[in-house]
């Protein structure tokens, strides 16, 4: 069998972290320039050195995202954004543009370079000629079924690695190439930019008859037309490795800890399960699927792997996410007293019920104690996002522990 990586995103130094205390064997991120995320906090290179030394203490990969669709003014940027990367030394680059691929290969000659699911990888002819280039791994397109992808692994070298998203948001555009975002407002998603107008909720204007605004039907589904459900492959794992697929990608540069640490830990623990015994993977079923559901979610599909898609791939009813759990904060220290330092995400009050959730698979729940400031005032909440706290969880919470809180209704 092959070797199987998760690869897990991360947005943020905190968010990279979290990812390698939860289970990937790869983390993907973006530098401050020339990724497909220019929304998302993004890396200065001391972060991403600071990130790549924490990673690879712990055996984990980093790779840097350079995957913008270049215009004649990006390139000379690219070649000194990639002499800068000489000294960061992440373990590989991801890039569409051929243009940016050939100033990665003259300034990075040992570099190793991956093609993003942008370039719309849709053949085996298509891994052959970037292999030919020296490209190690390409990034299948999202259009792709199990079965293509596993023709493609019977027609390339053994040496070339195939890349696949496992779970995630999907785009309504074809291998992520839009036009709408730049076309409404001037943000262009193949730089970085998009606006997600995809999720928005759209209706019908007549030409004679201006301001008269009509809804767009499907049925009685609603109107929000091009927005997809979400990726989720974790029932699949074990014809995701029959097509011979290397790396499980899940989406997710602009998520939270929260949602990095639940999905990375799932599918950890779903991978793991699998390749110890098929039948405790059957078993642990039901736990994967109600842990992937405490992230935030918009319903979810197969997408392409086993057929086309057709409009149940669409949700029309809404552009908003399920959310089953409230990000509270992570533990960052445990004083000798027991109480633990969070930098609090959102609103907790004493009394209530939360959850620890831990790296090795254990949820435990847990009542506030006590909350106090960073004064050592005791707090009856904590409204302020990004205020430091001092909670008393009991003596189970560890450094890298999430607290979360259940936002579901009891039974």
């Amino acid at each position: 069998m092959r070797k199987l990586e998760l690869l897990i995103p991360a947005g943020s130094l905190d968010v990279l972290k979290t990812a390698v205390i939860y289970g990937a064997d790869a983390v993907y991120l973006g530098g401050e320039a020339f990724g497909l995320r220019a929304k998302a906090k993004n890396f200065t290179n001391e972060e991403i050195k600071e990130g790549i030394a924490f990673a690879h203490e712990r055996g984990v990969k980093v790779y840097i995202t350079a995957n913008i669709l270049a215009h004649n003014d990006d390139l000379p940027g690219v070649e000194q954004y990639f002499e800068e990367l000489k000294e960061v030394k992440p373990d590989a680059l991801i890039i569409s543009d051929p243009g940016v691929f050939a100033i990665a290969k003259k300034i990075l000659p040992d570099m190793e370079l991956h093609i993003s699911t942008q370039a719309n990888n849709t053949n085996y002819g298509t891994y052959l000629f970037w292999y030919g280039q020296g490209a190690k791994r390409v990034v299948t397109a999202r259009e792709l079924s199990l079965a293509e992808i596993k023709e493609i692994r019977e027609k390339i070298p053994e040496d070339m690695e195939i890349e696949s998203f496992i779970h995630g948001a999907m785009c309504i555009s074809y291998s992520g190439r839009c036009l709408l975002s730049n076309y409404f407002v001037g943000r262009d998603a193949n730089q970085g930019a998009c606006t997600h107008p995809c999720r928005w909720k759209y209706s019908v204007v007549e030409e004679t008859r201006p301001g008269e605004y009509m809804p767009v039907y499907e049925n009685e589904r609603g109107t929000y037309i091009f927005n997809s459900k979400d990726l989720c492959m974790i029932e699949h794992i074990p014809e995701m490795i029959d097509a011979g697929i290397d790396s499980f990608k899940i989406e997710g540069r602009m998520k939270t800890a929260l949602y990095v640490a639940t999905v990375a830990r799932t599918y950890r623990k779903a991978i793991d399960d699998y390749l110890k015994s098929p039948e405790l993977y059957r078993e642990n079923m039901e736990w994967y699927k109600s842990e992937i559901g405490k992230c935030t979610y918009r319903e979810f599909t197969t997408g392409f792997y086993f057929h086309k898609p057709d409009a149940m791939t669409q949700i029309y009813d809404s552009n908003t996410y399920v959310k089953n759990y409230t990000y509270l904060g992570t533990v960052e220290a445990v004083r000798e007293d027991g109480l633990v330092r969070i930098e609090q995400k959102n609103k907790f009050s004493v009394g209530e019920t939360v959850e620890i959730m831990k790296p090795d698979g254990r949820n435990l729940e847990k009542e506030v104690a006590a909350i106090c400031d960073e004064e050592g005032n005791p707090v009856e909440s904590a409204p302020h996002p990004k205020q430091v706290l001092y909670v008393d969880l009991g003596a189970d919470a560890e450094c890298g522990d999430i607290i979360r809180r259940s936002e579901m209704e009891a039974d």
